[in-house]
């Protein structure tokens, strides 16, 4: 059984901190790359402390692109951590290409409280 897991949290606490070392950047060099490419949407600096902080934060696009921007890394893993974060994956999503190289990174597995969230959706589509 898969843990619940703030992925999108962290993905960024992976790579940004307070204490920065050769593996991690300052808040503040995170911020001066972090620019959604699509919107020019840059997340404030208060945001990034509460990511940082894993307290509670409210996710969009336009974060999600600001993020990728400023972790150089594919929107598309950034969009699969934010999809574990907010609902999770079935085992058959995970088979390839973003949620699998995802969980790689996050070292995670599907489990039963994903399974509960897709059970409940497609009883939700169905009536």
């Amino acid at each position: 059984m898969a843990e619940s897991r703030d992925a999108l949290t962290e993905l960024v606490q992976q790579h940004v901190g307070k204490h920065t070392g050769t593996s991690k950047m300052s808040v503040t060099a995170f911020l001066q790359k972090a620019v959604d490419p699509d919107s020019g949407y840059r997340p404030s600096n208060g945001l990034i402390g509460k990511i940082v902080r894993g307290q509670s934060y409210g996710i969009n696009p336009e974060l999600i692109g600001a993020i990728a921007a400023g972790l150089d890394l594919p929107r598309s893993i950034v969009a699969a951590a934010a999809h574990l974060q907010l609902i999770g994956y079935e085992a058959a999503e995970l088979e390839g290409e973003a949620p699998a190289e995802l969980m790689k990174r996050l070292d995670v597995e599907p489990g039963e409280p994903e399974r509960a969230v897709a059970e409940r959706w497609a009883s939700e589509a169905s009536q």
